[in-house]
């Protein structure tokens, strides 16, 4: 049999094609091992949350009043802001305190707002569940 140019360009294409989906693979299944290893060395990361409890329901106006809590998977020293509902949506209020070292935290607040006020505290995209003060 004789071997012809066209014939030995198959040979050589289809011997580096052959040695691509070697490497290929290999490079595959190196990758999916490591992957799999430090997905499963990560610590899961808690996911954050904030509660919030004032210390009174109803307050005359401007009256001073505290609100306390906790909040999970956030830094210390994290700004925890105070936020009223007016009308459909959330407005940050000028009262902000820092997250201390054991993820409490303690705000004083006055309001002048009268009626029913809708709070919560918020960090980022992270918020404690709405709570009432009735201003009178």
């Amino acid at each position: 049999m004789a071997i012809t140019k066209r014939h030995s360009l198959r040979i050589a294409a289809v011997g580096v094609v052959s040695a691509a989906s070697v490497v290929l693979a290999g490079t595959v299944a190196s990758a999916a091992t490591p992957t799999a290893a430090v997905s499963a060395a990560r610590p899961t990361v808690a996911k954050a949350g904030i509660t919030a409890k004032p210390s009174v329901t109803s307050v005359k106006a401007w009256q001073l009043f505290r609100v306390t809590g906790t909040a999970t998977g956030l830094k210390a020293g994290s700004k925890m802001v105070l936020q009223q509902k007016q009308g459909a949506k959330w407005v940050s209020l000028p009262a902000v305190t820092p997250l201390g070292s054991k993820g409490t935290y303690s705000l004083g607040v006055k309001l002048g707002l009268k009626g029913k006020n809708d709070l919560r505290i918020v960090n980022g995209s992270t918020a404690s569940p709405v709570f009432n003060v009735t201003v009178r």
